[in-house]
C-alpha cells in the first residue's frame, strides 16, 4: 500500500506542472493578438477596415460681427444670431395720384411736406379748385395728391407733348419716362381729360394778394382791395428798425414762408390777442378780398410795411399810430382759412421777404 501512494505523488505535481505552462503560454498567446490587433487597426493595410481619426475642432471667431459666442463642451464654438421677425420692405415711390380730404387746421404747407412733397406741386395739382390760392383750401375739399414733385397735368384738347413740355419747362423724356404715366414706348398716346404727371415741370403762379398801401395818399379803390381800404394821406408813428412776434405763440400752426405762400402763419387761437410787430400807422383796418379776411396793414415809415390777416375783429382804424406791442386785433379764421390763426407778412419796398428774417428767435 505504502509503495502505490509513493509513485502516484510524482503525477501529480508533474499534471500541475504542465497545466501552469500551457495556462501560461495561452496568456502570452492573446497578448500577442491582442497588441496585433491594435497595430492593424492604427497602421494596417488600406483593404483592412479602418476608423478614422477627426482632426482637432478648431476654434471660431467672429470677423467684424459684434454677436455674442457660446461656449460649448469639448472647446467648440458656435455664433449666436438674434431673429428677426420682421421683413424689411423697401420704400417704393407712388406712381399714382392720390385723393385726399382736407381737415380742420389743415394747410398746402402742411399737407406737401406730409407726403414728401413741395408746396408747388400741390398747388399746381389743384388748380381748379385753388386757382393759385393756396387761402382758397377749406375742410371736406378733397384733393389731388401727385406722386412727385412736377405738375400733375389734364390732358386737353388739342395738347401734344411737345407743347405741355414747353409750357411747364419739363423734358419730355422725363415725361415718356416716368413709369406711372404707362406710355406705350413706341406709341405715346395721351387720351383726353386723363392726367399725365410732368416730373420737374413749374410754372409761374397767380398771386392773389392785397398791394402795399402807403401811408401817402395813393388813390387806392375799396372795391378793388375791400371795405378796409383807407385812402391814405397819414402822418404819425415811425418804426424802431426791429420786430417782435406779432401773437403770444411763437410757431407755425399752416404754412411756412414759400412762393405760393408770401407770409407765415403763427398759431393763434380764436381771439388771441395780436400786436404790432412794430410801430407806424395803419393804413388798412376792415374786410380784404382775396381771401384774407378781417385784416390789418401797418406803415412803419421806414420802407418796412406788416400784415395781419383772417382776423375775428379788428381794434384800430384807418390812420391811427401805433406803438410796438400794442393790441391791434384779435385772431379769427375769416376769409380762406381752415382754421384760427394769423396770416402774417413782412414787406420792405413793395417787395415781400420772408418775416423769419427779421423776427428775433422763438
Amino acid at each position: 500500500m505504502s509503495e502505490t501512494q509513493d509513485n502516484s505523488q510524482p503525477t501529480v505535481n508533474r499534471g500541475l506542472y504542465w497545466g501552469a505552462w500551457v495556462f501560461a503560454i495561452a496568456l502570452v498567446v492573446i497578448a500577442v493578438y491582442l497588441g496585433w490587433r491594435v497595430t492593424s487597426v492604427q497602421a494596417g493595410p488600406s483593404d483592412q477596415t479602418t476608423v478614422p481619426v477627426l482632426p482637432e475642432p478648431q476654434q471660431l471667431t467672429n470677423v467684424d460681427l459684434d454677436l455674442p459666442q457660446l461656449s460649448v463642451p469639448d472647446k467648440q464654438a458656435a455664433i449666436f444670431r438674434h431673429t428677426n421677425l420682421h421683413t424689411i420692405i423697401p420704400t417704393r415711390p407712388r406712381q399714382d395720384p392720390q385723393d385726399y380730404t382736407v381737415d380742420t387746421g389743415d394747410s398746402v404747407f402742411a399737407i406737401a411736406k406730409s407726403f414728401g412733397l413741395e408746396p408747388e406741386s400741390v398747388l399746381w395739382a389743384n388748380y381748379a379748385l385753388l386757382n393759385d390760392n393756396p387761402d382758397q383750401l377749406s375742410p371736406e375739399m378733397s384733393l389731388k395728391i401727385p406722386p412727385t414733385d412736377g405738375v400733375l397735368y389734364e390732358w386737353e384738347e388739342g395738347d401734344t407733348l411737345q407743347s405741355v413740355a414747353d409750357r411747364f419747362e419739363a423734358n419730355i423724356e422725363d415725361i415718356i419716362g416716368w413709369s406711372g404715366n404707362k406710355f406705350d414706348l413706341t406709341n405715346p398716346v395721351v387720351e383726353v381729360g386723363s392726367f399725365v404727371m410732368l416730373p420737374g415741370g413749374h410754372r409761374e403762379f397767380k398771386q392773389w394778394i392785397v398791394p402795399t398801401i402807403p401811408r401817402g395818399r395813393a388813390g387806392v379803390s375799396s372795391s378793388l382791395y375791400g371795405s378796409g381800404t383807407c385812402p391814405g394821406g397819414y402822418e404819425g408813428a415811425y418804426g424802431t428798425g426791429g420786430f417782435i412776434w406779432p401773437a403770444d405763440n411763437h410757431y407755425l400752426s399752416g404754412n411756412d414762408y414759400w412762393s405760393g405762400h408770401l407770409a407765415i402763419d403763427i398759431a393763434a387761437g380764436s381771439g388771441a390777442r395780436l400786436y404790432a410787430a412794430d410801430s407806424g400807422v395803419v393804413v388798412f383796418a376792415g374786410s380784404a378780398l382775396g381771401g384774407y379776411g378781417n385784416m390789418i396793414m401797418i406803415d412803419h415809415g421806414n420802407g418796412y410795411q406788416s400784415l395781419y390777416a383772417h382776423l375775428s375783429s379788428v381794434g384800430v382804424s384807418c390812420g391811427q399810430s401805433v406803438l410796438q406791442g400794442q393790441v391791434i386785433g384779435y385772431a379769427g379764421n375769416t376769409g380762406f382759412s381752415t382754421g384760427p390763426h394769423l396770416h402774417f407778412e413782412i414787406r420792405y419796398l413793395g417787395g415781400f421777404i420772408n418775416p423769419w428774417f427779421v423776427l428775433p428767435a422763438p
